[in-house]
């Protein structure tokens, strides 16, 4: 007797990402209880499963679902606000005073709606953020059924959030005490950057991190200046102060590392360090090109972000795919560095293994949870395919995204947003853009 399971998704390619560099044809995903059964012929997938539902996607590339490794997911509703813009200039004179006047529960709110539905359109099944009123964000990632690990920020300033560091780090667990029930949410410690945030709030962190297990997700190395000023007041660059301050390891997620020397990139390499590439933020904002192939060739576990939307200006991991394989091959004059399966992995199973979840997405493996992608590659723009792993790279992008699964449970069909609420987000849009404006 076949045995029952609640879906068989039949691929023209799956690609598992692990093990590395295979591409799977003609084969199916056998789903049940939200987890992932098999993967097997499709001949052999019909007589062996009696499946509830079957989706046939003959025209399509499967892939685990892409992992968005650094977000502040609230500021879509900064997207465009301030463009064109150096980042010190565009944070100190347009953002963070925009923030101040209009940050809120609410904010956040309607502003992470937006963006989980950006990104689950784009096959962004989890997402790494970084932003204010945290329990705000969780209570949105939720509705949408996206997974999400939530970082619980610190500064030390007082913002409409919080007054002090300790107040940040008193919500922040209140929130993580909160949500600790909800399978599809995690959590981290967001120190913002070691240019907000001093010496003895990082030691508290710390601390909390390592009583608590969970990662801590900082800004690094984005610009020259930060280095410049970390120079003057700390007598060190911010990746050596953050080492005599016991803040590198294995839990440690370091987004941007823009500048940063060999030295540095060893630094990271051996104590185990990750980090989010944001290509797209990086250019945007004239930060500089991130040595990504060094830091890759150097056993760096390396993952890909967004960046928010206000600096991007799209939460698009797959255009992310693409721009970082590129400039990779352009800073190092190798065009064999960080090839298609590469950058692949970089998007899924390395963003995963940064936030330690590795055991549970990142790759298409039985036992693993079904957050799955399906990318539609029948369009004669993308003709022909000689290679799915490159077409997924170099050419297909987020609108040719067609399903998405987070847990087994269907969030995107047919390129629907499910349970999105259009409507409504268009609504929160246009309030929100009118009283900004204003």
């Amino acid at each position: 007797m076949p045995d029952p399971v609640d879906l068989l998704i039949e691929a023209k390619w799956v690609i598992p990402v692990e093990p590395a560099g295979i591409v799977l044809e003609n084969h199916s995903v056998a789903v049940d209880k939200g987890r992932i059964v098999a993967i097997l012929q499709q001949s052999e997938g019909k007589f062996r499963f009696a499946p509830r539902e079957v989706r046939k996607l003959h025209d399509h590339v499967l892939i685990p679902g892409l992992v968005n490794l650094h977000t502040h997911a609230a500021m879509s509703l900064l997207r465009g606000l301030a463009d064109d813009l150096p980042l010190d200039v565009w944070l100190r004179e347009h953002i963070w005073p925009t923030e101040a006047k209009h940050v809120s529960h609410r904010f956040v709110h309607d502003g992470t709606l937006l963006a989980c539905a950006e990104m689950l359109r784009g096959g962004i099944t989890c997402f790494n953020d970084m932003y204010f009123f945290p329990q705000e964000a969780a209570k949105a990632a939720r509705l949408l059924g996206i997974r999400a690990v939530i970082g619980l920020i610190a500064v030390d300033f007082p913002t409409a959030y919080a007054a002090d560091v300790d107040d940040y780090l008193a919500k922040g667990m209140a929130v993580r005490d909160e949500f600790r029930g909800s399978p599809l949410l995690g959590f981290c410690l967001a120190p913002h950057a070691p240019y907000t945030v001093s010496d003895a709030s990082f030691e508290k962190v710390l601390t909390l991190a390592e009583q608590c297990d969970i990662p801590v997700h900082v800004h690094i190395h984005e610009t020259r200046k930060e280095i410049e000023d970390s120079l003057k007041i700390h007598g060190a660059r911010p990746i050596e102060r953050l080492r005599r301050l016991g803040a590198l390891g294995p839990g440690l997620i370091g987004a941007h590392a823009v500048h940063v020397e060999d030295h540095e990139i060893q630094i990271l390499a051996q104590h185990g360090c990750s980090v989010a590439h944001c290509p797209s933020s990086n250019l945007k904002l004239a930060s500089g090109i991130a040595p990504l192939a060094q830091m890759a060739q150097r056993g760096v576990n390396t993952g890909l972000g967004t960046d928010g939307a206000a600096s991007n200006n799209r939460l698009d991991i797959l255009q992310e795919m693409r721009l970082a394989s590129l400039l990779a091959k352009g800073f190092s004059g190798r065009a064999e560095a960080v090839g298609a399966h590469q950058a692949l992995r970089m998007a899924t199973l390395n963003g995963a293994r940064a936030l330690g979840l590795d055991g549970e997405i990142g790759s298409i493996e039985a036992g693993k949870s079904a957050d799955l992608c399906a990318i539609r590659v029948d369009d004669t723009l993308l003709a022909p395919c000689y290679d799915p792993a490159s077409l997924l790279a170099y050419s297909a992008g987020r609108e040719y995204v067609s399903d998405v699964w987070v847990a087994g449970e269907s969030r995107v069909s047919d390129g629907v947003l499910l349970h999105g609420g259009t409507v409504e987000l268009k609504n929160l849009i246009a309030l929100w853009q009118n009283r900004i404006r204003s």
